[in-house]
């Protein structure tokens, strides 16, 4: 691994981790809390769940990659799946994870905290479903590299489901005076620096860890995709916003641009 690529994921792991207890507190965690206590909970909107639902997931041993607090890999198990593995770099997210995780029974999801760049060996490879979701690609300096280790986790034939914002929002500031102004280049090699403390509920979390993030274009994530010998057979643009509240104002526009999309790929095998 090169010195740079250390540097930025060892900065977002500790934006992240610094962010933890912001996220393990108020109304939104408490409603976790009290849904994984109880049986069959999921916290999946119908797009994904549509999506996973058309793979057959029942008794799939299924991996995520990026799983932040755990919540929608252990939502999984509401569709018949078995919530296998979580990795996250972020040690405070995942103790969130093994949290409710326990509530919510699932004694055999195990939790890895590691840099995706740099798995432990021994990391089961036999992974008949994969899942990244909102945000995890932009974290991401070497998308190539992180798509061959993302195969390398799955079992020949197994199925992959991404859920991300689309990347065209990038060039939006939804806080800016003319938020439909575009104000950042689509094609931006530079890493965007934010200083600011990582919230995904709209929150103002004040100061926080530089954290680095990154704008992959549509088609350098399906090129990505497709050299680590994963076999695109779906991608679908939405209308809908999945991400921060204040990007929801980008919803119902006359004019309307895709804000999110779901991508299934299948590794060769």
């Amino acid at each position: 691994m090169n010195l740079e690529l250390e540097q930025i994921t060892a900065a977002n792991r500790a934006a992240w981790d610094a962010s933890a207890p912001l996220h393990g507190q108020g109304a939104d965690w408490t409603a976790l809390l009290s849904g994984f206590s109880r049986p069959g909970v999921s916290v999946l909107d119908q797009t994904l769940t549509d999506t996973l639902t058309a793979l057959a997931p029942d008794g799939k041993r299924a991996v995520q990659i990026g799983c932040n607090n755990g919540r929608e890999l252990l939502s999984l198990r509401a569709l018949g799946a078995i919530a296998s593995l979580g990795i996250d770099q972020s040690a405070g997210f995942l103790a969130q994870a093994e949290q409710l995780a326990r509530l919510a029974g699932a004694d055999d999801c195990q939790f890895l905290c590691a840099d995706i760049y740099a798995l432990p060996e021994g990391v089961a490879s036999c992974h008949e479903l994969g899942l990244i979701t909102i945000g995890v690609l932009n974290w991401m300096p070497d998308l190539q590299r992180f798509f061959q280790v993302v195969a390398g986790l799955l079992a020949p034939g197994a199925a992959l489901v991404i859920y991300e914002t689309h990347p065209v929002l990038e060039v939006f500031d939804p806080t800016g005076e003319d938020p439909l102004r575009p104000v950042t280049s689509y094609f931006s090699q530079a890493p965007l620096i934010d200083s600011a403390a990582i919230t995904y509920d709209g929150s103002d979390g004040g100061e926080g860890a530089p954290s680095y993030w990154f704008i992959h274009t549509l088609g350098e994530i399906v090129t990505a995709c497709v050299q680590a010998g994963l076999q695109i057979e779906r991608l679908t643009e939405h209308p809908h916003c999945n991400r921060e509240v204040e990007y929801e104002q980008y919803e119902h526009q006359q004019a309307q641009l895709p804000l999110c999309y779901t991508l299934v790929a299948r590794k060769s095998g």
